[in-house]
């Protein structure tokens, strides 16, 4: 059975509700385009697992407080200006549903947007005096970037190897949930060990969700990013199940696939290349890959108390291995 994000989050569905009045007032604008979009916004209804990995993450090491809701706040900040930003970049035309805030108010706006919101939350460390908070996130921002143009630049090469694409992850997507973790830890516990424990967890957890992204790229319906799938082979980006089967094919067929993937139609190449992948094991792979960090996340838990909040983040390690959208 399809574990349920909603139900997994049952036992913070008090302090979530809490957390989206805190960022629904932590946007608030005294300019009218700002506070419009801004409410638009507010309409995109994502999962919200990044503010669910700070509330989990605080209440494991301790008690949920203000401190928490600043830093799930300013997460989820961070995250709404980089996927402005994406959208722009992607020239996307659709966010969770809705038409993308470029799309409705075009490139020069949502850039600007993006920018809002991101010195809204460094602006919200700084006005509750959390400069530790601001260290994390800034880190999470910079490997962000660093992993995006890593990626940008070995795809235009067609050379990405696996270890470049371990990378490219852990840079791109972990980082943030990494840093999530790591403020919820520290908003409730200065126990340097476990803040450190969680920090783990949150790297292991990132980089299984990319994983699992990838893999439903491949052969999910949708991507939990709002793409339709196929998108990131459209896109000529080379994943892990293209890249293992890549590794583990002749030359001379790996030469033909990358020409077909760099030069051939998309509606030609998907059907060729996702044969290719499946006759190379890249989906198998993928998917014991996903499995070893899941694992390791679980492990990085192991020294916790046994409580409702463990059993709640373990079964969301579940929920990012086995999620079909």
């Amino acid at each position: 059975m399809e574990l349920d994000l909603k139900k997994i989050s049952n036992p913070i569905e008090k302090e979530l509700d809490e957390f989206k009045v805190h960022f629904r007032n932590s946007i608030r604008s005294k300019v009218a385009l700002v506070d419009l979009i801004s409410k638009y916004i507010l309409r995109q209804k994502g999962k919200k697992i990044r503010p669910i990995l700070v509330l989990l993450s605080a209440k494991l090491c301790g008690d949920i407080s203000p401190r928490t809701y600043t830093a799930a706040t300013l997460v989820e900040m961070l995250h709404t200006a980089t996927l402005i930003h994406d959208d722009v970049v992607d020239d996307a035309k659709s966010r969770r549903g809705l038409a993308s805030i470029n799309a409705v108010w075009k490139n020069k706006i949502a850039v600007l947007m993006g920018d809002f919101m991101l010195s809204r939350g460094l602006l919200l460390a700084l006005e509750n005096d959390e400069c530790g908070f601001l260290k994390i996130t800034s880190r999470a921002v910079k490997r962000m970037s660093e992993g995006e143009l890593l990626q940008i630049q070995k795809n235009r090469k067609f050379d990405v190897n696996e270890e470049t694409y371990f990378r490219i992850i852990s840079d791109k997507t972990a980082s943030l949930i990494n840093a999530c973790c790591e403020l919820g830890a520290a908003s409730s516990s200065k126990d340097k060990n476990e803040i450190d424990m969680m920090s783990k967890f949150g790297e292991n957890l990132g980089i299984a969700f990319q994983l699992r992204d990838d893999l439903l790229d491949y052969v999910g319906k949708k991507k939990i990013m709002g793409k339709s799938s196929g998108s990131d082979l459209k896109e000529k980006k080379f994943t892990l199940p293209l890249i293992h089967s890549l590794n583990n094919s002749t030359k001379k067929e790996a030469k033909e696939i990358i020409s077909l993937v760099k030069n051939g139609s998309y509606s030609k190449s998907r059907s060729i290349v996702l044969d290719f992948i499946k006759d190379y094991n890249g989906i198998e792979y993928t998917i014991n890959k996903t499995a070893e960090y899941c694992s390791a996340a679980k492990n990085n838990l192991s020294n916790f108390n046994s409580s409702e909040t463990k059993e709640t983040m373990l079964k969301f390690v579940d929920f990012i291995s086995e999620r079909v959208n």
